[in-house]
């Protein structure tokens, strides 16, 4: 029984899979940015992303199954060759899409198309923003990020995106430490936004940083990996165990391998049943009896307010 588990026991709170809604597919590593908080490793030297073979089998399988919600990330998953693909799959087959976008993709003379794509397909964009000041956002993300993100925004807005279709952005905290409250943020965000920008958006994720990849490389470097852990862990709130997203998402790899989350995958804990699993191997039945894999990284999902790929999890329980 691992320290997670443990809590999980003494506050008498079983983690069990819920009803399966949403299948986010991780296309792969690549990516145009290099932020220190990611948890993917991902940059524009990643080679890692999903081949033509592996897309199909997922297209299928999204055919049959037809999950609530796609949700599309990487890396910068509109770099896939087959982004186009999920989207329209999963929108032929009614699913709700989501698009983990960083927002500077769409500033590249590639992806410049981003912006009237997605508003034609109704695709809900996600967007990464860690803060409404450019010093910040470009401390974590790279110099010039801010601006560009800014622009991205605009062009989001443009075509309906934070008035008729859905724009939510995410805050990630800029250090150890965990988000401070997501409502009271997210006033802050819409306010100096609009005063200082125009823009528009629907809502805010605060998202705490988990201890893996290259934000562990810190906090290890730094000589603080000892006292985020003890931050998480004692942090732990029973009551966000009901919401955590690994109880109704599949998660799948580059390469079609079956996960808990996102954060599992970076870890390589891949779902079992005498062999590794892959999507093609599964259906939504039949993973409601595989256990959810955790190790002391949960705590950064049951810290304070709680944390998902869906933002603080008291306030979407609330909700």
């Amino acid at each position: 029984m691992n320290l997670f588990q443990k809590h999980l026991h003494d506050h008498q709170v079983p983690l069990t899979r819920g009803t399966f809604e949403t299948l986010q597919i991780n296309v792969g590593r690549k990516c145009n940015q290099t932020c220190t908080h990611c948890h993917v490793d991902a940059g524009p030297t990643r080679t890692e992303m999903m081949n033509e073979a592996t897309a199909h089998k997922v297209g299928d399988w999204i055919i049959q199954h037809r999950p609530k919600t796609v949700d599309i990330t990487g890396g910068a998953p509109e770099i896939s060759e087959f982004f186009r693909y999920f989207v329209e799959i999963a929108r032929s087959v009614g699913s709700h899409v989501i698009d983990r976008n960083n927002l500077t993709i769409i500033e590249t003379k590639t992806h410049a198309y981003l912006p009237e794509y997605l508003a034609e397909h109704q695709v809900e964009v996600v967007a990464s923003l860690p803060c409404y000041l450019e010093d910040n956002v470009d401390s974590q993300r790279g110099n010039g990020v801010f601006q560009k993100s800014i622009s991205a925004l605009k062009k989001l807005n443009a075509v309906g995106y934070g008035s008729t279709l859905p724009l939510t952005l995410v805050y990630n905290p800029i250090g150890a430490k965990l988000p401070p409250d997501q409502a009271e943020l997210e006033a802050d965000y819409k306010i100096e936004l609009k005063a200082r920008y125009g823009i528009e958006f629907t809502r805010l994720f605060a998202i705490t940083n988990l201890p893996i990849a290259r934000f562990a490389v810190d906090l290890r470097e730094s000589g603080q990996w000892d006292s985020y852990m003890e931050l998480l862990a004692n942090s732990f709130n029973p009551a966000t165990v009901d919401g955590l997203m690994c109880r109704s998402t599949l998660n799948i790899g580059y390469e079609g391998e079956v996960f808990d989350c996102d954060f599992n995958q970076m870890l390589r804990m891949q779902q079992r049943n005498g062999k590794p699993l892959y999507l093609w191997d599964v259906t939504p039945e039949s993973m409601a009896s595989q256990a959810i894999l955790t190790a002391n990284h949960c705590f950064g999902c049951t810290a304070g307010a709680g944390s998902s790929c869906t933002g603080a999890l008291e306030n979407a329980l609330a909700s």
